[in-house]
């Protein structure tokens, strides 16, 4: 991962005059607002916070580096530092960072406001289910958090509330674009199914109409790391063979062996291949990131 440093602020002092009177000359500068410390968990969540937070906020984000699978992040003395000093933590919640609510106890840090994207989104999993915690795919939920984020900057920093407000208020309004964008797709692509190798874009593709094929055990396995029983992974295979699904929606940032296989087998067997991510890819932002996979998963369904 790589490393990023927290940035101390200082404000700039007055200047102690000797007269009871000081000239304009003589007065300090106005100072610029000390900026909100900001902690996420994934450079996803960090730039949605600097989306709604503009030039008020200070962010780091834990984990930002694409090729970092945040399942096996492990975290550092450096990481407790950067919790220890926090205002706001942004963290997905779920079990899917769980690093982060195990060293928030360790910090000595009261004060903190601490946002749990899945709380946020009021999910639960149903009976017999699990929760699929991988909210930032879920636009509707991503909305809901930025106006807990602005809410909580707010909070911080009450100057700056009505540019918050405002600055959630926009980012929003792209989320809605996206949403048209995924409803555009269901109109045409509505029951088609798709394979996968983790449950991470199940949101997105469920809000484009798409009905997900893969044998629960194989993409669960995949997520948890497990043993891939060979059952599934030879009926997972069929659906690509056999050209039984429109796609195959790949999440680049957990490649194995047997996921591997799965999309050699898309490949051959004609079927799109859709790669997604689990953290910002270099260069993007959310909502960028977001329009791209979006487009993607139209361009494969409509082929």
């Amino acid at each position: 991962m790589a490393g990023l440093a927290i940035l101390v602020m200082s404000s700039c002092g007055s200047s102690e005059g000797g007269s009871s009177a000081a000239s304009p000359a003589a007065s300090a500068p106005a100072s610029s607002p000390e900026r909100v410390s900001v902690v996420a968990s994934t450079n996803v969540y960090g730039d949605i916070v600097q989306q709604i937070g503009g030039d008020r906020v200070d962010v780091v984000s834990i984990i930002s580096d694409p090729s970092q699978d945040p399942h096996s992040f492990e975290a550092n003395a450096q990481t407790q530092l950067r919790l220890s000093t926090a205002k706001i933590v942004v963290e997905n919640g779920g079990g899917y960072d769980d690093f982060v609510d195990t060293m928030l106890k360790a910090a000595a840090n009261p004060g903190v406001q601490v946002l749990n994207a899945v709380t946020v989104s009021g999910k639960t999993a149903k009976a017999g289910e699990t929760l699929n915690e991988h909210i930032w795919y879920d636009f509707p939920s991503v909305g809901k958090l930025a106006d807990e984020l602005a809410a909580a900057l707010g909070k911080a920093d009450s100057a700056g509330a009505a540019q918050f407000t405002a600055n959630a208020s926009a980012f929003k309004a792209k989320l809605q674009a996206l949403e048209t964008a995924e409803a555009e797709v269901a109109a045409t692509a509505k029951g088609q199914g798709v394979a996968i190798t983790e449950p991470v874009p199940l949101y997105l593709l469920a809000a484009c109409g798409l009905v997900d094929r893969t044998p629960a055990e194989f993409s669960e396995a995949v997520e948890e790391g497990g043993e891939i029983p060979p059952r599934a992974l030879r009926e997972t295979l069929a659906l690509l063979t056999g050209k039984q699904v429109a796609a195959l929606v790949y999440n680049e940032q957990t490649a194995g062996p047997e996921t591997e296989q799965v999309r050699q087998a898309a490949q051959k067997g004609g079927v799109a291949i859709v790669p997604v991510t689990e953290t910002l890819p270099s260069g993007k932002d959310y909502i960028g990131w977001m329009t791209d996979n979006v487009a993607a998963v139209r361009n494969a369904v409509s082929r």
